[in-house]
């Protein structure tokens, strides 16, 4: 087997890379090097950022920092009984990587994943390795991303995260029983265990000292994780009662949600099921929805659909036409709560109507200028000088939001 060159390795681990889903640098501290003294950036302009089809930010130099791996989780395409061309990075081959992409604006930071490689210990150490590298050696001052191990040292991943803008740990799928069905090498416990230590550590270093001296920034971005859609079958009701467990227990910043597309490979049994990446962006509208908007998981993915969010429109729109006799609200009285259940109206656009009222009875026009969705809220609401008749109890109301029937291709 003849040696890959680096840019071999690029093409093939940066692709690799494409099932960790992430976001770019938002939620980190402020640092620059605009006074000369230092590399990198995580604000500011110069800075390239590019997305995929699906919606994925791509604005960081995001790859795996090999997908040689011990483990074989039956859902991962690097699992070891796959039949796939395996590379690896070393440490110094990362960091050049990185910081020539951010001095060429290709990119504003790094998102650095891998497969395990020897032990858990031996591939966070080099995760590790090369953070330190980047911060203390080029004085790197761009977003670093670490997908952390759950089973290496505790000593290795509080290190990560004294290096790291954000560190996440995978809790791969939305129950125990399938984690343990899929991925048997993997101990949902410890990966849970992992993740308290975090968020303790976390806090520990955010609460005030006595001695003079400011405690070092630990993970400033907060951490996230994955749960993989549709490798085990779950609904999406289940999903979101996870994550919301998730979110309250490790006060997580994100959990991303990834499609899993069925890997060609006989020996993963798994369901056959293929969620299109409009279930995923679904899904990340209904976490949108339990985070700031006040609703349960069971509200959104109802038994009246087995649980599962309707593909077709949103899961708020959803909710407000299964929910007619809610509505249509007044806009001048309804409460904070049930103004943000209103389709079309945002967290942003229902504070200005709370601050815009207190001068006088709203109307239609003035909902525009507020930049409130008034075509979606139209069947929901009243104002000054709009009712909606009969129009909110329409049989076809929901005709008039659904995408119109497409022609199937026969060939």
């Amino acid at each position: 087997m003849s040696k890959m060159s680096l840019q071999e390795k690029l093409a093939l681990l940066s692709d690799a890379a494409k099932y960790d889903a992430s976001c770019a640098s938002s939620g980190t501290s402020k640092r620059h090097s605009r006074d000369g003294s230092g590399l990198g950036t995580t604000e500011g302009s110069g800075i390239c950022h590019a997305y995929a089809p699906d919606g994925r930010c791509i604005s960081l130099l995001k790859i795996l920092m090999t997908n040689f791996c011990i483990y074989d989780c039956a859902y991962c395409i690097n699992r070891v009984s796959s039949n796939v061309e395996r590379a690896r990075f070393s440490v110094e081959e990362v960091v050049h990587l990185t910081t020539e992409f951010y001095r060429r604006n290709y990119i504003e930071g790094l998102f650095l994943s891998s497969g395990i490689i020897r032990s858990p210990d031996d591939t966070m150490a080099d995760m590790v390795r090369i953070a330190r590298t980047l911060r203390e050696v080029h004085n790197f001052r761009g977003y670093i991303h670490l997908k952390t191990i759950p089973d290496a040292a505790p000593a290795l991943i509080e290190e990560a995260g004294l290096h790291a803008d954000r560190l996440s740990m995978n809790i791969e799928l939305p129950t125990d029983t399938a984690l343990k069905t899929y991925a048997p090498e993997k101990n949902p416990d410890e990966i849970r265990r992992a993740m308290g230590n975090v968020r303790l550590r976390k806090e520990e270093l955010k609460a005030p000292t006595y001695r003079g001296r400011k405690a070092p920034k630990f993970a400033p971005a907060g951490q996230s994780t994955q749960v993989i859609v549709g490798a085990d079958g779950a609904n999406d009701r289940t999903i979101l009662r996870s994550a919301t467990t998730l979110y309250s227990s490790y006060k997580l910043k994100r959990v991303y949600y990834s499609a899993f597309s069925p890997i060609p490979d006989s020996t993963a049994k798994l369901p056959l099921i293929k969620p299109p990446l409009v279930r995923e962006h679904r899904l990340y509208q209904a976490d949108w929805l339990l985070r700031f908007y006040g609703f349960e998981a069971e509200e959104i993915a109802p038994d009246s659909g087995e649980g599962m969010l309707d593909l077709e429109v949103d899961p708020k729109l959803a909710w407000a036409l299964a929910n007619r006799a809610v509505f249509p609200v007044d806009v001048n009285r309804a409460g904070r709560d049930l103004l943000l259940r209103v389709p079309g109206f945002g967290t942003k656009s229902v504070g200005r109507i709370l601050a815009a009222r207190r001068n006088g009875a709203l109307g239609y026009e003035d909902l525009r200028r507020i930049g409130a969705s008034v075509r979606k809220a139209k069947p929901f609401i009243t104002v000054r000088d709009w009712r909606p008749g009969g129009l909110t109890d329409a049989e076809n109301l929901r005709a008039r939001f659904a995408p119109p029937p497409e022609q199937l291709q026969l060939i």
